[in-house]
C-alpha cells in the first residue's frame, strides 16, 4: 500500500517512465464509476453491490469517527481486469538493508519505482540486477496514493485489487491511503508509511468494535496474530543481519553470514506454518523470495509504528490532535523529527 503519485512529477529524467505513469494513472481514473451507479445496476453481482457498500459506509466512518479528509476519493470504483494496481520495484545491496532510492519533484525520494504493466517492471528489475552486487524485488500494489492531488479528477477509487478484501482488511486499506492526504513528508518514506501503517491499524480497531459484526472482528483477530507473528520474526532477523552488515567482518564473512541467517529465517517459517499457524501459506512467497530488498520494504512500513501509536496516546486518543502533532512533526528537519517522534515511546523500549 505504498504511496505511488510518482505519476505527478515533473521534468523526470526518464521520459518514458513518466509516460507511464501519467497513462496508466490516466487510464484507472477512466475505468473509474461512481459507486452509487455500480450499485444501481442489477447486472452486477450482488456480491461486488454488498462490498461497495460496505466500503462507503467505511469511507464515511473514516471521515466521521478518524477525521480523515472528506474528498472524491473511494467514492468511485474500477476494475482494472488484474490484480495488482500498480508493481514496484526494490532493490538494496547485497551487504545492506538500505532501499536505493529514486527522486522525483513533487515526491521526493523513494525508495521504489512503480509500475502500471508488470512486463515493464520486470524489464526494470532485470536491468537493476546487472548492476554488481544489487538485490531486487518486485511486488504487487492493491492501492496507492495521489495524495489528494487529484481529488480533481475523481480521486483516488476503490478497486477490484482489494474490493473482496476480508472486513478488517479492507477497512485497513482505505485508512492508510487516506492518511497519506494527510500529512505526507518529501524524502522519508519510512515517517509517511509507519504514520499511515498506525492510523490504519487504530482505525481498523475501532471499526471492528463498533461497526463489524462477531465473524469479522474473529477474523481479523487471526489475521492480526499472524501480521505480529510474521513482523517479530521478520523483525529478529532483520535486526540480526544488519548487525551483521554493520560488523567489521570481511564482505566474505559476512556473505557466509548472511546465507547462514536466510536458511535459519526460512527454518523458522516453516516451524511457525507448520505449528502455531496450523499449515496457512499466505506467507509462502515472501519467505521464498526474501532479500535485503525485501526486509528494507518491511521497515518502511513497521520501523516506527509503534512510536506513532505512543503520540495517539499521548495526545488523548483523539485524532484531531494527533494529526496537529504530526504535522508539527513533519516540518522539523529530519533527525530532528525522528528524535521528536521517538520521546513518545516509554523510557525502557528507547
Amino acid at each position: 500500500m505504498a504511496v505511488g503519485a510518482v505519476l505527478l512529477s515533473t521534468g523526470c529524467a526518464n521520459v518514458s517512465y513518466l509516460a507511464q505513469s501519467v497513462s496508466g494513472h490516466m487510464q484507472l481514473v477512466s475505468a473509474a464509476k461512481p459507486v452509487q451507479q455500480w450499485l444501481d445496476d442489477p447486472s452486477q453481482p450482488a456480491e461486488l453491490r454488498q462490498r461497495l457498500a460496505l466500503s462507503q459506509r467505511m469511507r464515511d466512518f473514516a471521515v466521521q469517527e478518524l477525521k480523515l479528509p472528506d474528498n472524491r476519493s473511494y467514492r468511485a470504483y474500477a476494475d482494472l481486469k488484474r490484480p495488482a494496481a500498480v508493481w514496484n520495484v526494490v532493490a538494496a545491496p547485497e551487504l545492506s538493508l538500505s532501499l536505493k532510492t529514486w527522486c522525483f519533484p513533487v515526491m521526493g525520494c523513494v525508495g521504489y519505482r512503480g509500475y502500471f504493466q508488470r512486463e515493464r517492471a520486470d524489464a526494470f528489475a532485470q536491468g537493476l540486477q546487472q548492476e554488481p552486487g544489487l538485490e531486487v524485488s518486485v511486488y504487487g500494489v492493491p492501492a496507492y496514493s495521489t495524495l489528494g492531488l487529484t481529488n480533481w479528477l475523481g480521486g483516488d477509487p476503490l478497486l477490484n485489487t482489494f474490493i473482496r478484501y476480508p472486513e478488517g482488511e479492507l477497512a485497513r486499506l482505505i485508512f492508510h491511503e487516506l492518511t497519506h492526504q494527510v500529512v505526507y513528508v518529501k524524502d522519508d518514506t519510512m515517517f509517511n508509511e509507519s504514520f499511515a501503517t498506525a492510523v490504519e491499524r487504530l482505525g481498523a480497531q475501532r471499526w471492528l468494535a463498533t461497526q463489524g459484526s462477531a465473524a469479522a472482528r474473529d477474523e481479523f483477530v487471526a489475521l492480526e496474530r499472524r501480521r505480529e507473528d510474521f513482523r517479530a520474526l521478520t523483525m529478529r532477523y532483520r535486526q540480526r543481519l544488519d548487525r551483521l552488515y554493520r560488523s567489521d567482518a570481511s564482505a566474505e564473512a559476512k556473505r557466509a553470514g548472511k546465507a547462514a541467517l536466510m536458511a535459519e529465517l526460512r527454518a523458522d517459517y516453516a516451524a511457525l506454518k507448520a505449528g502455531t499457524w496450523g499449515g496457512y501459506a499466505g506467507y509462502d512467497g515472501w519467505f521464498a523470495r526474501a532479500n535485503n530488498a525485501s526486509f528494507g520494504v518491511l521497515a518502511a512500513y513497521n520501523e516506527l509504528t509503534p512510536q506513532f501509536e505512543a503520540l495517539f496516546e499521548r495526545e488523548g486518543r483523539d485524532f484531531e490532535r494527533f494529526y496537529a502533532a504530526v504535522r508539527a512533526m513533519a516540518s522539523l528537519p529530519r533527525d530532528e523529527r525522528r528524535a521528536t517522534l521517538k520521546q513518545n515511546l516509554p523510557p525502557e523500549t528507547h
